[in-house]
């Protein structure tokens, strides 16, 4: 487990790792060039892409196990580089709280993120899912999170994860910008995107929408967040839920991960 002692925080820049939890690279690389532009001068998000047997898209609690898995091997040995961790899986990602249980340092997931950020901006907000399943998952996940009560309703594009680089940008924008404009009609302020594929659409969902509908993504949400918590001292509780299990491991016999 990473302790107080080998992170750097406050010298030099804040380095926020993006982890995406998928093994498909071109994913990590579209969520690190749109959120460059936006960054402070003393704030660095660095891409991580985990590796096979990473499934290439996440969209079930099979994908999410084995993306879990797969990702926190590979973090383990590196984790001491870095301030803070966004997991950029629009889920509420087994990830989140691994990283949480192993490691001080603040974590978060996108979705997560860009509901505290609906919150703040507007009262009632509508979430673009991609699939019929992922708005199921997405549902039971606002529920768990506690925003239910806000929430307008979850709209689903019918699509898989790659489709949003395999299909024609025109087909799937006006498939997003119908759900759009359909959860502002059941009365969302805001609309959070749900997917990290999503992102380079946001413009377009923002012109679909009119100006007085904040959209949200939940990656630039993320590093805004967690930039945040790094500048305030802030480090994961360790009195509670989140207590490494490490020591357990060791203390019956398991040396491996």
């Amino acid at each position: 487990m990473t302790t107080a002692s080998d992170i750097t925080m406050g010298s030099g820049k804040i380095r926020i790792l993006l982890v995406n939890p998928n093994a498909s690279k071109f994913m990590t690389d579209k969520c690190i060039g749109m959120v460059k532009p936006t960054l402070a001068p003393d704030v660095e998000v660095i891409g991580f892409t985990s590796p096979e047997p990473a499934p290439t898209a996440v969209e079930g609690n099979f994908d999410g196990v084995m993306s879990a898995a797969a990702a926190m091997r590979a973090l383990i040995p590196i984790a001491h580089q870095y301030d803070a961790f966004l997991v950029a899986c629009y889920s509420d990602h087994a990830l989140i709280r691994m990283l949480r249980e192993e490691f001080i340092q603040p974590s978060i997931g996108i979705m997560e993120a860009s509901l505290f950020a609906a919150r703040t901006l507007g009262n009632r907000f509508g979430l673009i899912a991609t699939s019929k399943r992922s708005k199921a998952m997405h549902e039971d996940s606002i529920r768990h999170y506690g925003f239910d009560g806000f929430c307008s309703g979850v709209g689903s594009c019918d699509l898989g994860v790659l489709d949003f680089d395999t299909k024609s940008e025109d087909e799937v924008l006006a498939i997003m910008c119908g759900v759009a404009k359909d959860l502002v009609a059941r009365g969302a302020e805001c609309l959070t995107l749900g997917c990290a594929g999503m992102t380079k659409l946001k413009k377009a969902v923002e012109d679909a929408v009119g100006e007085d509908v904040q959209v949200i993504d939940g990656v630039l949400a993320g590093v805004q967040h967690l930039s945040g918590l790094v500048r305030m001292g802030g480090r994961t509780a360790k009195s509670g839920m989140y207590a490494s299990s490490s020591k357990g491991r060791q203390g019956r016999g398991q040396s491996y991960y």
